[in-house]
């Protein structure tokens, strides 16, 4: 694919679709930084700053282009979770609504569109020496098994197809989100840590990203990079027990014990009713955690200014942003 569409060719609008969440809300901020005129979108706006916007009606998303007189689309609008209760609106949310999006930019020939999938389309693992590029296998078989990844997998399929289309699209794939703000799901494994519900930590691995370096990266991407192309986004490979002994380190509180044993992957299996581990832990996030999700950023670092932070930065952040929110409604005594 060829170089696209750049903002200094004409004065550029951008749309950020899901702008009310925690990348969203990133993404608003760094466009201000930029003076990029720029609106985002919610299903209920509740301010100036918002349109109004339904991506699960491809003539609400056609309105919101219109209106907002749109050049470039970032499509990061999602839900995570990983609830089988959930599973038919994760579904509907990521692959009807990211063909809705894709559609409704074709139709209205914007100069470029971005969207945000997940890492995890390509970069999970059983083996924890594995470290995938864009380039990597799917991981079909892994992912498949578990909603949220199964819906982003497909949606992506149908993002990556537009572009074949002539849609001058770039895909994105960022590992997990911290960070400061407001992360709600995607700050939950640190959360949980600090609420003393960790006690073994997971025996896989993770992979994690700060949100403001996604917001730069994806801003960037309305310029920079090769449509049709995937991008992965990381900053940090660690091992659960590695992961939870530098929080620790920060919160100032003890580690885990130990790491959960190898077998936990396989003992789950053997229990397919059971929904909870413990008192605090859905079923499925543990098995997810008894993967590797390492992921090689080194593509994205070149093509498109990726420049990763500290990740003990990016921790702490996560740290101090989860203690005051828990400090404003009084959970626990400092």
């Amino acid at each position: 694919m060829s170089e696209d569409t750049t903002l200094a060719n004409k004065e550029p609008m951008v749309l950020v679709i899901g702008a009310t969440g925690y990348l969203g809300q990133a993404l608003l901020t760094e466009l201000q930084k930029r003076n990029i005129k720029h609106l985002g979108t919610s299903r209920a706006p509740n301010d100036d700053s918002l349109i109004s916007c339904n991506i699960l009606d491809k003539d609400s998303i056609l309105q919101a282009i219109t209106t907002s007189g749109a050049t470039h689309v970032i499509h990061t609008a999602g839900l995570v979770s990983h609830r089988a209760e959930d599973a038919e609106r994760v579904w509907k949310i990521h692959v009807t609504g990211t063909e809705n999006v894709c559609q409704a930019c074709l139709e209205s020939n914007v100069d470029r569109v971005v969207y945000l999938s997940t890492s995890g389309t390509i970069a999970v693992s059983d083996n924890p020496d594995a470290m995938p590029d864009e380039t990597a296998d799917s991981p079909f078989s892994l992912i498949t098994q578990w909603g949220y990844y199964r819906s982003k997998y497909f949606a992506e399929q149908i993002a990556l197809d537009y572009a074949k289309q002539g849609l001058p699209l770039i895909c994105l794939n960022p590992s997990l989100l911290l960070g400061a703000g407001k992360g709600g799901e995607s700050t939950k494994s640190v959360e949980l840590f600090l609420d003393d519900k960790i006690p073994l930590a997971p025996c896989g691995g993770v992979a994690f990203v700060d949100v403001d370096d996604v917001a730069v990266a994806t801003v960037n991407a309305l310029q920079m990079g090769k449509t049709g192309e995937r991008y992965l986004l990381n900053a940090a490979n660690f091992t659960f027990m590695d992961y939870y002994a530098r929080i620790a380190r920060l919160a100032d509180k003890p580690a885990p014990m130990m790491q959960m044993p190898f077998l936990t992957r396989k003992a789950l299996s053997w229990f397919p009713k059971i929904k909870k581990v413990g008192l605090h832990l859905d079923k499925s996030d543990v098995e997810i955690a008894s993967y590797f999700w390492y992921a090689d950023a080194s593509k994205a670092i070149k093509e498109l200014g990726f420049t990763p932070k500290d990740p003990m930065d990016t921790l702490l952040d996560t740290v101090d942003a989860l203690q005051a929110q828990q400090n404003e409604f009084g959970w626990f005594d400092s």
